[in-house]
């Protein structure tokens, strides 16, 4: 049960993903408000008070926030960057364009306070994910039956430690080593794409079922605006891995999301892949 808020009702901004479906039920009992963006999935909210918007409608979405008597915003699941031409933008957005395309230049994370920025200004409290459902954010050590070998902890090391490198520049979020060797880094794309690629390496450069090596890294930037964007796996991450033949996940503690925890662990000792949570800097 997510702890007693310190609002009086949360209005969910929800893109893609199983994220904002997990969080809109375990506060089912708190009456959240959903804004489901427009073009990320179907309706998956029967029961909730809702709205559909564009990304680009500020104007409209902070409107319904107010109507529904929202206080608090929580932005949950994932949105491709958009074509500008294809935006129905209101006229709010299109006042917020030149902020954006100024930040665009600086990278995603910058986008990200533009758009946080906005909100607070109109009173909204924006507040992250790990916030509104503590038990997404998980703490450190394996948290699986599988625990990494010697030659397991040092590909976690060297993958941890690319994709904080990748991070300083703004360019992904994940990184996956496999015996000491980097085979992919995420950029645009995002995770589940860099781990498709995966599949199409030689075999002697990732494992397979019988023999399983490797690891997904995944880290949040230097510069991250933790209340929007924090790195997130769930049950297509490990679908995915599996795939690839990887032997496990490595994520940093209070620096990444786990969707529908109680699965994904299970998933991956059905298989006997390890779940390792190190803390920041380790």
């Amino acid at each position: 049960m997510p702890d007693q808020p310190h609002w009086t009702r949360l209005g969910l901004v929800a893109g893609g993903g199983d994220l904002p479906v997990e969080i809109a039920h375990a506060m089912a009992g708190m009456n959240p408000f959903i804004v489901r963006v427009k073009g990320f999935g179907t309706d998956p909210f029967e029961g909730f008070e809702s709205v559909e918007k564009s990304i680009g409608q500020i104007g409209g979405i902070l409107k319904a926030l107010k109507a529904a008597g929202c206080d608090a915003l929580c932005f949950a699941g994932y949105v491709t960057r958009p074509d500008i031409k294809d935006l129905q933008m209101d006229a709010r957005g299109l006042v917020l364009v030149p902020k954006a395309l100024a930040a665009g230049r600086k990278g995603d994370d910058a986008i990200l306070r533009v758009v946080i920025e906005e909100f607070e200004q109109a009173g909204l409290t924006v507040i992250g994910a790990n916030e509104v459902l503590k038990s997404l954010a998980p703490g450190g050590g394996v948290l699986t039956r599988t625990a990494p070998s010697q030659a397991d902890q040092a590909d976690i090391d060297k993958a941890l430690a690319t994709a904080r490198h990748m991070g300083e520049m703004d360019i992904g979020q994940a990184a996956v080593v496999a015996r000491g060797t980097v085979l992919a880094v995420e950029a645009q794309e995002g995770t589940n794409p860099m781990l498709d690629r995966l599949v199409e390496l030689p075999g002697h450069l990732r494992g397979q079922a019988g023999e399983r090596f490797g690891v997904l890294a995944k880290t949040p930037k230097p510069i991250q605006e933790r209340r929007i964007d924090l790195p997130t796996i769930g049950l297509e991450t490990v679908v995915r891995c599996e795939r690839a033949g990887l032997a496990g996940i490595a994520l940093e503690a209070g620096g990444a999301l786990i969707v529908n925890r109680e699965a994904v662990i299970e998933a991956l000792d059905a298989v006997g892949m390890f779940l390792v949570v190190s803390e920041a800097g380790q």
